[in-house]
């Protein structure tokens, strides 16, 4: 068996290039490799800022023969008249020229398009090396990525000017080449450690010989490396590191031999709410705060950076980002200092300068909309009572929200935004319950963050969300495919979630409206108020369709509670969010524990049947639906009376035992009766008690949708 090595040496490359473009590799590789039959026991990537590097073990030196079935033209094509015993046509001929194939070893066989020519072919397998040689510049000139550049004449784009190339199969260097460069056996080692080029004599060799340079190319290697370093150095300090996964992981593709240095500054610094300390190390200099060990929550005056130079220069590379740290840190002081000489109020006139959209005017006036639109959002809500002095809180909330944004800190630092709100705030002597609505409105920020806690970063959450919504929708700005410039789609989601998390009946429907009527007060729609609905209304359904499918509610179970089809079941389900959550997870349990399938065929039964009624969707008097004295048959009076029995507003418990309870009866109805008699009258009054049923069941989920 043999082994390939394919080594792309460049100048210092990304972090999250590198980490894309071996995720890519590992998926495109193997299956490459696949297409091309050459079967491999381990293909393994490796990427460092300077290479990109695959290791391809286990292969055989040629590929196997193999024989192959081609097939030709139709049948009617291939002979003249169709007939197999005739003339064969110049389609025919030119097939088997084609292949290098005798007309007499041609075959017939059908198929599900009818008969057609088929003959079979002897493949030779071609050399391992020779097929490599084809491949491996495609692997390279096949990568995606952003800002990719030219450099010199040449045409070939890659982040960074390719410098040397390593193509060998087992010893054998195996010719390739990209632009200027040809491959050869020379890599390259560590800039500081070893800055010489480096032989490397067979594929399997790789990694060895390039850990003998100071090149650790393993990544999950060097971040293991990195991880045991910074937990053995603050140990030594009575303290514990935060180790941040996207930090981890950007810093072990910035070096190729690791080194964690311990660096300090001075105490007064951590006068500065800990956000700004983490962001100046983490966001802006890739260091690893350290914790207290005694007290996890206090930040201690020191902080790990992982060095790529020479590990006997530490306590040089620990000044050097000492000095750096400092001045970060005292930029962050000033404006920290600065913004608290005068009250958070005071930047709210400073917003009428900051553009939200050019449509839709300042951020000053989202403020006043985001305002009109909390107190909609509390009406909406009708399983919230609140005080009137938690509706000053939350006013004062959406007033202040924004504030913080033409901050000096929040200017220099953007991602701080909510956060320094919430820390202004407090220094301006506002309630606790509005710095942390402030704080707590930006989230979630994303699918890993968590939800607002606060009663005032809920409601302004909700309300800033909405106000983006309705804006850009009101726009025509719809997103299509993956484009979502306004994170449109994550707004919407934040909106559910909150309202899941936090038991919020929230009548949906009817808060889209207010904060319509709203935009429409203030002439700021471009398109008719109708349309805009219409999309939003759209746009939720499908919001909540993905959220309820993501925690495992079957999509047939989704459309039950949703409407498929059905945009007044749709606005029923969205018009109390938090019953929606509830149905959906309760059906998708009844499925679970056999309860659906029980009831499920003559439920269903009635709810398709009940469409050629003429009962509404949304009576549930049986007394209104139904003419008692009219009913003759044995089978219609029991299914009358045990509909007659059923409890009024039921919990979903009380719904599915109800539905049990009835199944059978209506299973001999069914069996007893032709709903669809002869007699209207007759036949209207069994409709309608089906038309019942489904009303009835419907209060839980649309049957007709489920798939049994």
């Amino acid at each position: 068996m043999a082994s390939f090595l394919l080594e792309v040496g460049t100048e210092e490359l990304p972090a999250s290039f590198v980490v894309d473009a071996l995720r890519q590799w590992q998926e495109r590789i193997p299956k490459n490799l696949d297409e091309h039959q050459l079967t491999t026991s381990k293909v393994s990537v490796y990427g460092t800022p300077r290479r990109l590097a695959v290791l391809i073990e286990g292969l055989a030196t040629q590929q196997s023969d193999r024989l192959v079935e081609l097939k030709g033209p139709a049948l009617g094509s291939a002979f003249v008249n169709g007939d197999p015993q005739g003339e064969p046509t110049k389609a025919l001929l030119g097939f088997a020229k084609s292949k290098g194939i005798a007309i007499q070893d041609i075959f017939i066989k059908e198929t599900d398009k009818g008969a057609f020519v088929f003959a079979h072919q002897q493949i030779i397998g071609r050399q391992t090396k020779t097929i490599l040689q084809e491949l491996a510049p495609t692997w390279i000139t096949g990568l995606d990525g952003k800002r990719l550049m030219r450099w010199g004449n040449g045409d070939l784009k890659f982040p960074r000017p390719i410098r040397w190339l390593v193509s060998l199969f087992n010893s054998e260097v195996l010719p390739i080449a990209l632009e200027n460069v040809q491959s050869d056996r020379l890599s390259q080692g560590h800039r500081v450690m070893h800055p010489r080029s480096v032989i490397i004599d067979t594929a399997q060799d790789y990694v060895e010989t390039l850990r003998e340079a100071f090149v650790l190319v393993d990544g999950k290697e060097r971040q293991k490396h990195i991880v045991n370093q910074i937990n053995s150095i603050v140990e030594l300090f009575g303290g514990k590191a935060e180790i941040p996964e996207e930090l981890l992981e950007e810093v072990t593709y910035l070096v190729e031999f690791p080194t964690a240095v311990i660096g300090e500054f001075e105490r007064e610094f951590l006068e500065l709410p800990q956000p700004v300390i983490k962001t100046e190390m983490v966001s802006h200099q890739r260091y690893f705060p350290v914790y207290s060990l005694k007290n996890p929550d206090q930040l201690l005056p020191r902080f790990i950076t992982i060095s790529n130079g020479d590990p006997d220069k530490s306590r040089l590379i620990a000044a050097g980002n000492g000095r750096v740290i400092r001045a970060r840190l005292s930029d962050g002081k000033f404006f920290y200092d600065s913004d608290r000489a005068v009250s958070l109020e005071t930047f709210l006139p400073l917003l009428k300068k900051v553009t939200f959209q050019a449509q839709l005017g300042s951020v000053a006036e989202k403020v006043d909309r985001i305002r009109a639109i909390a107190k909609s959002v509390i009406a909406a809500i009708t399983n919230l009572h609140i005080t009137a002095a938690d509706e000053v809180l939350i006013d004062r909330t959406a007033q202040l929200a924004k504030a913080d944004l033409v901050t000096q800190m929040v200017k220099e630092f953007p991602e701080l935004q909510g956060q320094m709100g919430y820390y202004y705030a407090l220094s301006s002597q506002e309630p606790l319950a509005v710095a942390t609505g402030i704080r707590e409105h930006y989230q979630p920020r994303g699918a890993s963050d968590s939800l607002p806690n606060a009663l005032t970063g809920k409601i302004v959450a909700i309300s800033d969300r909405l106000d983006t919504l309705v804006g850009i929708f009101g726009l025509g700005i719809i997103p299509t495919g993956s484009s979502d410039p306004f994170a449109l789609r994550r707004a919407a989601t934040g909106i559910v979630q909150i309202a899941w998390e936090s038991g919020f009946a929230l009548n949906l429907p009817q808060l889209l409206q207010a904060a319509i009527a709203v935009y429409a007060d203030k002439n700021l729609l471009a398109s008719p108020a109708e349309t805009v609905l219409e999309n939003l209304y759209k746009w939720f359904k499908q919001r909540c369709e993905t959220i309820l499918a993501e925690q495992g509610i079957e999509y047939d179970l989704v459309d039950a509670v949703m409407g498929a089809d059905d945009l007044a079941y749709t606005l029923q389900g969205l018009s109390n969010l938090i019953r929606l959550k509830e149905r959906a997870h309760f059906l998708q349990q009844s499925r679970d524990n056999s309860t659906l399938g029980a009831i499920y065929e003559p439920i269903v039964r009635a709810s398709r049947l009940a469409v050629q009624g003429n009962l509404d969707s949304l009576t549930l008097d049986i007394t209104i639906a139904v003419n008692a004295d009219t009913l003759t048959d044995p089978a219609e009076q029991a299914l009358y009376q045990a509909i007659a029995a059923l409890p009024n507003q039921p919990s979903d418990v009380q719904l599915m035992e109800g539905i049990k309870a009835i199944a059978p009866i209506l299973a001999k109805f069914f069996d007893d009766v032709l709903v669809m008699a002869e007699d209207p009258q007759v036949r209207q009054n069994r409709l309608n008690l089906l038309g019942f049923i489904r009303n009835y069941s419907r209060q839980l989920a649309d049957f007709s949708t489920i798939r049994g």
